[in-house]
């Protein structure tokens, strides 16, 4: 893609919004965009009613466009605004929207609509699996800190002294006073014997 297409490419994604939960692009950018007045792409909308189902175009509700106006500061219908409610187009009906107008300009400005969708879309999708790593780690950090914990509370254990009362298990050698004695008590047996 050369540096003009990125730039329209990029130029055509900020146009789009979220509505709805769902990625849509306004019929004022798109008319702009597809270089029609906003009134004949509302005619031709109007003309194909068919062509548009409710996934492809609906119209906003007033709360809506009260909404976005307060975000974008549109103007108001009694300054010479909008007067009718806008029209959100999804990807699929700004590209049917382009077929219905039948402008040169119209055809060659839907690739940048759905270039510009498609990487909003990789985008988002980029997005989830980055937050799901970051879920991931998060979890292995939490367990290795946890094992962490336990290595070193084991070396402690290892290293604190020994009770003085400690039985000791094992062989040992006997000392020379342990010898001694031993010899005296197999004596003492052995005359007893006797």
């Amino acid at each position: 893609m050369n540096k003009t297409a990125i730039i329209l490419t990029r130029r055509v994604g900020s146009k789009i919004l979220i509505l709805r939960n769902q990625r849509v692009i306004l019929d004022m950018e798109l008319a702009e965009l597809y270089g029609v007045s906003v009134k004949r792409l509302n005619e031709q909308i109007k003309r194909n009613p068919q062509r548009f189902p409710p996934d492809f175009l609906f119209t906003l509700s007033r709360a809506e466009y009260r909404d976005l106006r307060s975000q974008n500061a549109t103007s108001s219908s009694s300054h010479g605004g909008r007067r009718y409610l806008p029209h959100a187009f999804t990807e699929h009906g700004a590209i049917m929207a382009a077929s219905v107008l039948n402008s040169k300009r119209a055809i060659e400005m839907s690739i940048f609509v759905v270039r510009a969708f498609v990487q909003m879309r990789h985008a988002v999708l980029a997005k989830q699996q980055v937050v799901s790593k970051l879920t991931e780690l998060e979890a292995r950090l939490d367990q290795h800190d946890a094992d962490i914990q336990e290595l070193i509370d084991a070396i402690r254990e290892l290293m604190a002294p020994a009770p003085a009362n400690d039985r000791r298990i094992g062989f040992e050698a006997p000392t020379r006073s342990a010898k001694n004695k031993t010899k005296a008590t197999l004596a003492a047996q052995a005359s007893g014997r006797s």
